[in-house]
């Protein structure tokens, strides 16, 4: 039923109620008494109480979906309103789980062309900072040290120093290139890019384990990508804000048959606060190879980092490929043939094809 003909019907029922009120025993006098009076405000009460809950019962439809309006987020696909019944609001409650089903086929489409912009940006810089900067820091260093060799002594300290300021700014450019683009995940691959990254987040305040399992199933380059970068933010997160001491890095099979990404620390948690930049590119990132990111409070304190990868599609059965015809066409009955009584004539000899050539012996 549409909504137009719900309102109707629910106020048609107490117009009815109201009519029989006034067709009954029910009689008014001039002037008005008080047990009439008290009879009919009694009966205006109880109409106005029966037509908010009838109304109510009839518009909660539209009060789920508004809250599923509220609640939906691109970020967490999946949720979508209840269609229950016919009519108007169940064809606006399904037009509703349609746009939303647009809205985040779009949303991952346009998120994959801005990641991969954003990788290929990285790299861009990372390729920059490595060969002009960098180089441009090593030959400063190197006539750094030419001209501390041939200055004089009370000079020679001060370059020493100079020298020292330079190195360092060559190795944080390097360890930058290095965090923008993860050479190691292409060329040894992911184990040994989290052991890298465990190894150049830890310090003497911040311990940092990674746990790799054997037995994962293999992932492609581009859900790598992603793992790397999801580890990376989290380890980051635990570094520069959970005030830490101790941060698990694990990877291994999940319970589903994936592979499932922790990082959890000991930190002070979220505490509540809102999700900023970092953990919003964390889920983008898991919506581009349809995982599951979880980002919360760890079982024994701390913030934990989940991120869950459906397992591979197992690939189907190759076609058994149909026999290939013979090369040889097949000789034709000869006129005048032998009745079928007669036994069948013996099989010409067929003539061996002639030499490749290049292949004569």
């Amino acid at each position: 039923m549409s909504l137009y003909g719900r309102i109707f019907l629910l106020n048609a029922a107490v117009l009815v109620l109201a009519a029989g009120l006034l067709l009954g025993p029910v009689t008014v006098s001039t002037p008005v008494l008080l047990g009439e009076a008290i009879v009919v405000v009694c009966g205006l009460v109880l109409m106005l109480v029966l037509n908010a809950v009838l109304l109510r019962v009839g518009l909660a439809p539209l009060g789920r979906l508004r809250r599923a309006m509220a609640t939906a987020d691109l970020l967490k696909p999946g949720t979508r309103a209840e269609v229950t019944g016919r009519g108007e609001i169940a064809d606006l409650t399904a037009a509703f789980n349609a746009m939303l089903d647009r809205l985040e086929a779009e949303r991952a489409t346009s998120s994959g062309r801005v990641l991969t912009a954003q990788e290929a940006e990285r790299q861009r810089i990372a390729r920059e900072l490595h060969d002009e900067v960098g180089q441009t820091l090593t030959a400063v260093l190197l006539q750094l040290k030419h001209t501390a060799d041939h200055a004089p002594e009370e000079l020679r300290e001060d370059l020493r120093q100079a020298q020292e300021t330079t190195r360092a700014g060559l190795e944080e450019i390097r360890r930058i290139a290095r965090r923008l683009r993860p050479g190691v995940l292409e060329e040894l691959g992911l184990h040994s890019a989290l052991r890298s990254l465990a190894g150049e987040l830890s310090t003497p305040g911040l311990r940092v384990t990674t746990h790799l399992v054997p037995g994962a199933p293999p992932l492609d380059p581009a859900t790598e990508l992603v793992v790397y970068r999801v580890a990376q933010e989290g380890l980051t997160n635990a570094a520069r804000h959970a005030g830490a001491g101790q941060v698990a890095l694990r990877l291994g099979p999940a319970p589903d048959g994936g592979t499932r990404l922790l990082v959890r620390d000991d930190g002070r948690g979220t505490g509540g606060a809102a999700e900023g930049a970092g953990i919003g590119g964390m889920r983008e990132r898991a919506l581009l190879v349809g995982a599951a990111l979880r980002v919360g409070a760890g079982e024994t304190g701390g913030t934990e980092v989940c991120l869950d990868l459906p397992p591979a599609p197992v690939p189907s059965a190759l076609p058994v490929p149909e026999p290939v015809p013979s090369a040889l066409p097949v000789p034709e009955p000869v006129s005048g043939a032998v009745p079928t009584s007669a036994p069948a004539p013996s099989p010409l000899p067929v003539p061996s094809p002639p030499p490749t050539p290049g292949h004569e012996r």
